[in-house]
C-alpha cells in the first residue's frame, strides 16, 4: 500500500534521518576547533640535529641526543613567546623505545621560525626519579600553565618496563622540579606500578590566555592511551583516577570498530573548557588488522575530537567520527611510523590563532593553524 504524506513531514523525516545518520558530525561546526591548516614552507618546524651534544648522566659521556628523532611537541606561552618543548632521542638503541628520550625547548615569536637550545631542558637525571627515568628517559609533554604563572608538565616516565604518568613543575620552563608518578598515592598506591601515559588537563581561555581551570571545585585532566579515563586532583601533583564500584579504572572513551580510532584513543593537548563542555582533541590509531577504518592505511594515527559535559564530565555529548587531522605531507609518513602519523600534543592561543604542535611519524614536529572568523 501507498502511503502520502505532505511536503512538511517528508521534510521532517528527511532531516531527521540525516540527523541520524550523520551523528555528531552535523554539529561540528558548533563546538569543534579548527580548521587547522599546515602554513605553506615553514614544515618540519624541528629536525633532528646531530651536532647537539650534551654530557649525559646516564653514560657519563657526551651524548648527540637529538641526532635520531624529534617528536611529539608541547608548547605553552611565556613573555609574549610561544615555547616548545619537544621528544628527542638520541641513537643509543634500535626499535621505538629503545633509545633514550629527553626534552629540548625551541621558543619562536611567530610560532612558525624557531630558535632552538642546545641543550635539553629536561632528562633523565641522577636524581630522585631515577628508578622511574632511566634509561629509557623522559617522554611526550604536555604543558599548561595556572593563572599564577607556574608551568605543569605531565610527561611520561620511562625505564623500559612500567611506562609512567609523571608530574613535574617550573617557573621559566628551563628550571624544573619533578614531583614523580602522578598516580603513586592514589588509592593507598593501587596504580603506583600502573602503565600511564597522555595527559590531557582541562584549561580554559581567559581574556585571551590560555590557563588551567577547576571543574566542579578541583583540578581534571582526561588521559590515556587505550582508553580515556579521568583523573583528579587537589594540587595538581598527586592525582586520583576515576574508577567504578568495584575499584577499576573507568573508561569515559573507549575505541571504536571500523573507525580511524579503532585501536587507541590517546589524549592530545591541553583540554579545553568551553562554553559548550569539555573539549578534548585525541590521537585515533588505526587498527592493523580486522576492525580497522579502511579508509585509512592499517597503524595510521590521526587527530579526533570529542566533547563532554562540563557537568558530568565522563559523558560524552558529541564525537567526530572522521578525524579533523590527518597524515598528508611525506615528513608525515616516513620516520619511525610510515603509515602515517600526526600526532597532536601542543596547543596555544597566539595573537588571536591557535597553532597546533604535533609529531610527525615520530620523526619530526610540524605546526597547524587556525584562525578564528571574528564576530
Amino acid at each position: 500500500m501507498i502511503q502520502f504524506v505532505s511536503r512538511k513531514a517528508f521534510v521532517t523525516r528527511t532531516l531527521a534521518a540525516i540527523l541520524c545518520l550523520a551523528g555528531p558530525n552535523l554539529i561540528a561546526q558548533d563546538w569543534t576547533l579548527g580548521p587547522f591548516v599546515r602554513p605553506q614552507g615553514v614544515n618540519p618546524v624541528i629536525s633532528p640535529n646531530p651536532k647537539s651534544t650534551f654530557p649525559d648522566p646516564i653514560s657519563g659521556q657526551r651524548v648527540a641526543w637529538e641526532a635520531s628523532d624529534v617528536f611529539n611537541p608541547a608548547a605553552t606561552i611565556r613573555k609574549k613567546k610561544i615555547y616548545v618543548l619537544y621528544r628527542s632521542e638520541d641513537k643509543s638503541g634500535q626499535g621505538i623505545g629503545k633509545r633514550t628520550s629527553r626534552l629540548g625547548l625551541a621558543t619562536s615569536k611567530d610560532g612558525l621560525r624557531m630558535k632552538r637550545r642546545p641543550t635539553p631542558v629536561f632528562y633523565p637525571a641522577d636524581d630522585n626519579q631515577k628508578e622511574f627515568e632511566w634509561p629509557g628517559g623522559c617522554e611526550d609533554p604536555r604543558i599548561a600553565m595556572t593563572p599564577e604563572g607556574t608551568y605543569l608538565m605531565l610527561y611520561t616516565q620511562w625505564n623500559r618496563h612500567v611506562p609512567r604518568l609523571a608530574v613535574a613543575t617550573s617557573k621559566n620552563l628551563t628550571t624544573w622540579t619533578k614531583h614523580g608518578p602522578a598516580f603513586y598515592q592514589a588509592y593507598g598506591g593501587k596504580f603506583k606500578d600502573l602503565a600511564s601515559k597522555s595527559a590531557s588537563i582541562v584549561t580554559k581561555l581567559v581574556k585571551g590566555r590560555q590557563v588551567i581551570t577547576k571543574v566542579k571545585g578541583k583540578y581534571m585532566m582526561y588521559w590515556g592511551e587505550k582508553f580515556m579515563n579521568i583523573a583528579t586532583s587537589d594540587n595538581l601533583v598527586n592525582w586520583e583516577p576515576m574508577v567504578d564500584e568495584r575499584g577499576e579504572l573507568k573508561a569515559v572513551l573507549l575505541t571504536r570498530p571500523h573507525y580511524f580510532d579503532s585501536d587507541l584513543t590517546e589524549c592530545g593537548p591541553p583540554a579545553i573548557l568551553t562554553d559548550k563542555g569539555i573539549l578534548v582533541l585525541y590521537n585515533g590509531k588505526n587498527k592493523p588488522g580486522i576492525g580497522r577504518d579502511t579508509t585509512y592505511t592499517a597503524n595510521t594515527y590521526a587527530a579526533g575530537q570529542v566533547l563532554f559535559d562540563a557537568q558530568d564530565p565522563s559523558r560524552v555529548i558529541a564525537r567526530l567520527d572522521k578525524p579533523f587531522f590527518v597524515p598528508t605531507e611525506p615528513f608525515e609518513k616516513s620516520g619511525q611510523y610510515p603509515a602515517g602519523t600526526v600526532f597532536v600534543e601542543g596547543l596555544v592561543y597566539h595573537r588571536g590563532q591557535w597553532f597546533l604542535y604535533y609529531g610527525c611519524a615520530d620523526s619530526r614536529v610540524a605546526v597547524a593553524v587556525y584562525k578564528p572568523k571574528s564576530r
